[in-house]
This record gives structure tokens, C-alpha cells and sequence, in this order.
């Protein structure tokens, strides 16, 4: 039956007729608009967490995203999270950046007030996250790796040689490897060497090809620094004369720095050269000579980076040196942040997002080789190794409780099914390094566009490892669309799709894995946000306003 409004209009009646009748009233029945009719359809749904059968599923996490201010403040998300969910996560005040301070401190009260007014309220709050590469205090973890420099006029203008193995006197050619055309290295015959006296690097290639086709290499454990002037010299000789390069490269998109070319003649000569740095990548010195044939003799190479502070000795940090002072960088943060929550936060995202996206999602993240790194970003695995995650989930059952859940969590499993693949292989080897995860978190930044075949092809992947998996961030945006632009049938569209991905997710994860489902943006994005700005990714609107996505929730929910 159709809604109806009435409406009574008093009409005034001609003077003739007002011995008759004064007033008469008319009435008119109007059909109560669609849109208003839908939204109380809408309003009249229950609260999300009632429809959920809790004596089947008493351990089940239904979360919500919140900030730790919004949730401190007791206003209108705290009283919505309340009502609809029994978890929280809070999206950054938990993390390395909010807490750590620039002298390494941890400023914990904010967090300590965000425990007592959930347990104050009855509410569950999930921990994240303890290591990523995001969201650290980076100016802090680059400071304690920093070079040390000693101030004084009597230091050297150059610093000390990089190449390990210059002279060759141990009679080989250790650190030095090559390729191509055949080419060969060798160490020379005793006596051959710069000076007649004492052995050289050889070098041989038996044809002209291209340059690059035949390469001497050396790498290097750190790489060169950007803007850094470095100064090379050697001694050279060849059987005939030619010319070959030299380049600093870095060993995955084989971007380089050229030295230059120079030439070769049957007698020793001395070459110096020097190139500026334009990138902190490159870890590799080489030689390439595939365009010169013959045997080329090399004897006292030095490559040595020019000190800009003039007299100031700079000592770097080795790489062992790094690990030891990082490593215990993250003891302190883990130990802290578990410390003084571990009475109240029982489940945490340990690990967050090692995986790579571009060129190989099958390997871990790194910072190497970027061109631009945000303020707030450090990789520990660039330092740690593989085994970052190892020390980071061993560091967590240390502090925290025993009885603790363990989560690794990552993004753009449903659309990179080989991203997927990746993630459980290398929780694979967290475990074999004797470290315990208990879950896996896909977080799902999705849009009504993203492909449900791999949804389902993901809860399937994720369901096979026997780990508890946790949706951890549920959000969905509608075709790429900002909000002002999304039609009512898009909203249907997205709460179809909020539908599906936790009726499949029901469906395919059994009873005994399925730790819970969170909603990573309740409210539609602000255009002025930092997180997709300006999508209507919420189950409400900014202003508080129940969607289609509201129902499609509560529709999947019921019963389960």
C-alpha cells in the first residue's frame, strides 16, 4: 500500500455564499516521495551487530574503524561504533609515527586514555600496527643509523677506498665477477701486476661486440650516495690499444651513473676520473669492454666518495652495525606499545603490508631504487633483512600475552591473486624460522567494479592455509566515482557488493578460521581527506545518514 500525505487548504467562500457556509476543506492525498519512502525502509533496520547470531559465533569481531580522538571524545562515532559494532581499530594513533617521539621515547597516554574509555564502554580494540613501513617516525630510525662525524681539519678531503679487493696482492680477484661474449676475469700472473712487482685484475673478451655486451662488476653492501661526488683512479693497460666505460648502475632497472669512457695503451697509464651521484641506488661499479678485444690489465683501484665538509672524517655505519641498532630500535617500540596495552588489546596486526606491488608482488617491499620517499616512511626490511617479520612476530609474543592473536595484514589480495600467493608463502617462512602467525588480514580497498571471481578465488586461497583470516579494512567505492557524482543505482550496486563479499567470505572461510569482518570507513570520505578523498566509501554519509550499503551489511550479516 502507497504512503500517503494529506494536506487540508481552507478556502475563503464569496460573501454571497456565507449565509450558506463559512469555510469548506479540501482534501488532497499526495504520494509520499520514492527517495523519502527508501531511506525509512533504511532507518528502520535494526543496529548491524543485532543481526548477527552471536551463540554461534561468540569470538566473532564485527569492527569499525575510528581515530583515537573521536572515539576519546565520547561524541557521535563513539556512540555509532558502540551501537553497531564490538571492535575497534584506530586508524593511526596506535602506529610508530603517533607514539615515537625524536629522542626515542614513546608517549603512550593518549593511547592508555583510549583503553580505559573502551573498557569503559565494553568495547574489544584491535592493535595496529606494530611494524610497517609506513607511518614511522622515520627522522628518529634514520638519525640512529646516520654516519658519525668527527669535526677536525686534519681529516682526509677523500674517504676511505670502497673497493675491498684493490690490489689484488692476496693473488685473486675476490669481489670482482662479470659476463658476457665469453669474456674472462682472472688474476694476473705474479710480476704483471702495476710497478712489476705483484699481481692485476685481467680481463679478456675474444670479439667486438656492443659495449655492454661483456662486464667486469664490483657490488657494493652499501649503496652510493645521492649527490655525492666520487673520485676514481686505476691503472690501466691492454695488448692493443682501445677504450672501454665505466658506469655506477644500480642492479634492477640498471639505471647508472656514467663515469665515462677512456682509453687504453699497451703501456700503463693512470686514469682519473670523478662523477656526482644522482640517485641513492646504485650499488654496483663497472667496467664494460665488449667493444674492445683483447686482454686489459687493471692494478690499484680506488673509488673513493669526496667528504663535502672538507675536513670532517665521515664513518659509515656497516650494514651488521645497522641491523644491531635497528633491531633494538623495534625491541624498544614493541616493548613499549605491548607493555601498556597487553591488559586490555588481545589480537594484533603485527606485520603490515610486506608485500611489493610493482615489478614482483612475490617479494617483499623495499625503499631501494625509489625516487621519492615520504617523510614518514621506513623500510625495515631494507635493514632486517627477510627475517624482519621473524623478529617482529618473536618480539610480539615476547611482550605481549601469551594467548595473543598474531595477524600479517596486506592490501590488493582480491585483485593480485599472485599478491595472495606471495603473502601465504611468506608467512610460510615466518613459520619455518620458528615464529608463529596466527592469521592473515586481507584488507579489500575495493570498488563495485573490482572482479568477484577473484573475491572468491581469494577467500578460497586464504581459506587453504588453516589460519584465521580477519577482512581487516573493508571499504568500497563506487566505479571510481566521486560522491556528488553516484547515481541511486550505484548505491544498490555497492551495497550488492558490501553484500557479497561478506556472504562469500561466510561461505567459503569455515567456522573455525573466520576471526571477523571490519569496516575500515564507516562515513562516506571527506574531499579534503587523506584516505580517497571525496568517495562515498561509508555505510553512512558524513552526515550520519544510513545508506544502501547500511542494509547490504546487515542483509549479509543475518543469521550468520
Amino acid at each position: 500500500m502507497k504512503n500517503i500525505y494529506k494536506m487540508a487548504f481552507i478556502i475563503g467562500i464569496p460573501v454571497l455564499l456565507a449565509s450558506c457556509k463559512k469555510h469548506e476543506a479540501l482534501d488532497f492525498s499526495v504520494e509520499k516521495p520514492a527517495t523519502i519512502a527508501a531511506q525509512e525502509q533504511i532507518n528502520a533496520y535494526k543496529e548491524l551487530k543485532s543481526y548477527f547470531n552471536w551463540s554461534n559465533s561468540p569470538n566473532f569481531k564485527l569492527g569499525v574503524a575510528t581515530s583515537l580522538t573521536d572515539y576519546n571524545s565520547k561524541g557521535v562515532l563513539y556512540r555509532l561504533a558502540n551501537s553497531n559494532f564490538n571492535q575497534i581499530v584506530i586508524g593511526y594513533e596506535m602506529k610508530h609515527g603517533a607514539v615515537v617521539k625524536n629522542d626515542g621515547s614513546l608517549d603512550l597516554d593518549n593511547v592508555k586514555k583510549l583503553l580505559e574509555t573502551a573498557k569503559a564502554a565494553g568495547m574489544e580494540v584491535y592493535g595496529h600496527t606494530l611494524c610497517w613501513y609506513a607511518n614511522q617516525n622515520a627522522t628518529y630510525l634514520n638519525g640512529l643509523i646516520a654516519p658519525t662525524i668527527i669535526r677536525g681539519t686534519s681529516g682526509p678531503a677523500l674517504e676511505d677506498n670502497l673497493i675491498a679487493n684493490p690490489e689484488f696482492e692476496s693473488g685473486n680477484i675476490t669481489g670482482w665477477f662479470g659476463w658476457g661474449n665469453g669474456s674472462v676475469r682472472e688474476v694476473s700472473a705474479k710480476g704483471d701486476g702495476y710497478g712489476g712487482s705483484g699481481y692485476a685484475l685481467t680481463m679478456s673478451n675474444p670479439t667486438k661486440v656492443n659495449s655492454w655486451e661483456a662486464q667486469t662488476a664490483y657490488d657494493f653492501t652499501t649503496p652510493l650516495k645521492s649527490g655525492s661526488t666520487y673520485k676514481l683512479s686505476f691503472y690501466v693497460k691492454a695488448s692493443v690499444a682501445g677504450s672501454m666505460s665505466v658506469a655506477a648502475q644500480e642492479t634492477k632497472s640498471y639505471g647508472a651513473d656514467d663515469f665515462g669512457s677512456f682509453n687504453l695503451t699497451t703501456d700503463w697509464k693512470l686514469v682519473q676520473m670523478e662523477k656526482t651521484i644522482t640517485a641513492g641506488d646504485r650499488t654496483r661499479f663497472l667496467f664494460s669492454f665488449g667493444a674492445y678485444a683483447g686482454k686489459v690489465y687493471m692494478d690499484k683501484i680506488s673509488l673513493n666518495r669526496v667528504n663535502p665538509n672538507g675536513g670532517d672524517k665521515i664513518i659509515e655505519k656497516t650494514a651488521d652495525e645497522k641491523k644491531v641498532i635497528l633491531t633494538a630500535a623495534l625491541d624498544k617500540w614493541m616493548s613499549g606499545m605491548l607493555g601498556a596495552s597487553k591488559a586490555y588489546v588481545k589480537a594484533w596486526d603485527v606485520v603490515n603490508e610486506p608485500m611489493s606491488d610493482y615489478p614482483d608482488p612475490t617479494q617483499l617491499r623495499t625503499g631501494v631504487g625509489k625516487t621519492t620517499i615520504a617523510a614518514d616512511e621506513f623500510h625495515w626490511a631494507d635493514y632486517l633483512g627477510k627475517d624482519y617479520a621473524v623478529t617482529a612476530f618473536k618480539l610480539a609474543r615476547q611482550y605481549g600475552n601469551a594467548s595473543d592473536i598474531h595477524f600479517i595484514n596486506d592490501y590488493g589480495l582480491e585483485s593480485s591473486l599472485v599478491k595472495c600467493k606471495g603473502l601465504i608463502d611468506y608467512v610460510q617462512y615466518i613459520e619455518s624460522k620458528g615464529a608463529k602467525v596466527d592469521g592473515i588480514g586481507t584488507q579489500m580497498h575495493m570498488g563495485t567494479e573490482t572482479d568477484k571471481a577473484k573475491i572468491t578465488e581469494m577467500f578460497k586461497m586464504l581459506a587453504a592455509t588453516g589460519k584465521l583470516i580477519k577482512v581487516s579494512e573493508l571499504d568500497l567505492g563506487v566505479s571510481n566515482k566521486k560522491t556528488a557524482a553516484v547515481t541511486s543505482a550505484e548505491y544498490l550496486a555497492q551495497a550488492d557488493m558490501y553484500r557479497y563479499v561478506i556472504e562469500k567470505y561466510f561461505e567459503i572461510i569455515p567456522a573455525a578460521q573466520r576471526y571477523g569482518i571490519t569496516i575500515w570507513s564507516p562515513l562516506d570520505s571527506p574531499s579534503g581527506s587523506f584516505w580517497r578523498a571525496g568517495e562515498p566509501i561509508g555505510l553512512w554519509t558524513e552526515g550520519f545518514i544510513r545508506k544502501p550499503a547500511y542494509t547490504g551489511v546487515a542483509e549479509a550479516l543475518k543469521g550468520k
